[in-house]
């Protein structure tokens, strides 16, 4: 075995914050990682100052490989799971066990590529898998010269329907995990590898800040904190002329960024947000026809799809922000004036609105806004009209400016927030101890569900023994809750 060389540190460690682009590691641990990474590239004119090391190192301080345990959290975005399960049971119907072994279960087009070269043995076709319409009848299958046995010919036959049904919920979830990381952190997970290891300093910064924008939500009624916080702001500074910028501007689109693009660079980010408003409207148009949300007050009743609404509903309105962002740095705002497409409202758990009401708060302003103007999708469809005129009425008549909710601009620039610690979160609501925080969430503590059989009196003695210490309107019953993402 060779020796180790300081290369292979820096390969290793830049790697590992490459790996966080598609997962969700706490900025704390990221900050570690940098720190690592730093010391394995040395002196090559990328090193931190004192000053920067210092900065990184508060937040490193409570990183897991410092304080010896891992956080509660999950430490990734869901995946979904492969059809390998599913190959193999139709390979074994089918006798070719060999050819089960070659099959990427991970990607839907092998699947079907399977199914469609051994379903050619049965007569099957992909789009022809209804049990009582597609089969073959005896004549059918003597005729086609297939020899199996009724019995064997219908095990075949649900098998390939089986298989493929995987293969299209396969790519629903992997487009909903893909729409999901661009809602939380912009294209990060595309970067590859090779582009990443080439600009250390761009590097730092797009593994922080993506992982700050990857921080959860938490249930309070003072919103959500800012993503671009000090330290975000020190490896920001950092990167200068020779930096990567067009990759930067994938996770932080805003106007600093993009006076440092070429105007093709802009234009390309441009059409690359434009593409995800759109595909993002199209999924939440599907959501939204199946449904029966309210969307006066957009609240979760039982049986809403929240999950995936609110989901799509986040990585539209990020798209749509930066989407902005591009038209405004190419001076093309003036688009707005024949076609202004909405935001989207998130539905709200209704312990968080019953919250709202009780200090004496409405409906927010926005939600106002969305009940009043076309939805978005036939907007962009072509087949309603919205101008920037009728969106600005319909904020006036909500009491907001148009133009200071980013609702025909970006939002106005805001003050940059020291360092904050990553709350340990069970479904947004705070928590001080992991080990509290694992045992709670496994009893099923404010799920918005009922709590596990035998599990109450667990969550009794964590509210008298204070560790719950996350905002909440009042202690709920066992099993009641909130959502958070």
């Amino acid at each position: 075995m060779g020796n180790v060389t300081k290369s292979d540190h820096e390969a290793g460690a830049l790697a590992e914050l490459h790996a966080s682009l598609d997962q969700r590691r706490r900025p704390e641990d990221i900050a570690e990682l940098i720190l690592r990474a730093d010391l394995a590239l040395g002196s090559e004119g990328h090193s931190l100052t004192s000053q920067e090391r210092a900065l990184l190192d508060r937040a490193a301080a409570r990183s897991g490989a410092r304080r010896g345990y891992a956080t509660s959290m999950s430490e990734d975005f869901a995946r979904p799971v492969g059809g390998a399960r599913q190959v193999a049971a139709t390979a074994r119907l089918f006798e070719v066990l060999d050819e089960a072994d070659v099959v990427d279960g991970d990607l839907p087009d092998a699947l079907m590529a399977f199914a469609t070269r051994v379903g050619d043995e049965v007569g099957w076709a992909p789009g022809r898998s209804d049990f009582l319409d597609d089969r073959l009848d005896r004549e059918e299958r003597a005729a086609a010269g297939i020899e199996v046995s009724k019995r064997q010919y219908n095990r075949r036959f649900r098998a390939l329907r089986r298989l493929e049904a995987k293969a299209g919920t396969l790519r629903r979830e992997q487009d909903k995990r893909r729409l999901t990381l661009i809602g939380r952190s912009g294209f990060a997970s595309w970067i590859t590898l090779e582009r990443f290891r080439s600009d250390p300093a761009a590097a730092y910064f797009v593994a922080y800040y993506a992982a700050r924008r990857n921080v959860r939500r938490q249930f309070s009624l003072s919103g959500r904190g800012h993503a671009f916080d000090e330290i975000a702001q020190m490896l920001l500074r950092r990167c200068g002329d020779g930096s990567d910028w067009p990759m930067i501007s994938w996770v932080y689109t805003n106007a600093q960024v993009l006076a440092r693009l070429t105007g093709t660079e802009r234009g390309r980010l441009l059409g690359m947000w434009s593409t995800a408003m759109r595909e993002c409207a199209d999924h939440l148009e599907e959501v939204w026809e199946r449904s029966d949300f309210d969307r006066e007050d957009m609240i979760v009743y039982r049986g809403d799809d929240s999950t995936t609404w609110n989901l799509l509903a986040q990585a539209y309105n990020t798209a749509r922000l930066s989407w902005l962002e591009c038209l405004l740095a190419t001076g093309a705002l003036h688009l707005l004036d024949v076609s202004c497409p909405g935001k989207v409202m998130r539905l709200m758990a209704y312990d968080l609105v019953r919250w709202r009401r009780s200090t004496g708060s409405d409906l927010d302003p926005d939600t106002r806004v969305w009940a009043q103007l076309p939805l978005p999708w036939e907007v962009l469809n072509g087949r309603a009209s919205c101008t920037r005129q009728q969106v600005e009425k319909a904020c006036g008549r909500a009491g907001i400016v148009a133009s200071q909710r980013g609702w025909t601009a970006p939002r106005p620039k805001r003050s940059v927030p020291l360092f904050e610690l990553t709350p340990e979160l069970v479904h947004g609501v705070e928590i001080a101890d992991p080990v509290w925080a694992s045992l709670l969430r496994s009893a099923g503590a404010f799920s918005g569900k009922r709590v596990k059989p035998g599990r109450a009196a667990e969550i009794r003695r964590a509210f008298e023994s204070g560790v719950v210490t996350g905002e909440m309107p009042a202690h709920p019953e066992p099993g009641g809750g909130q959502g958070g993402g």
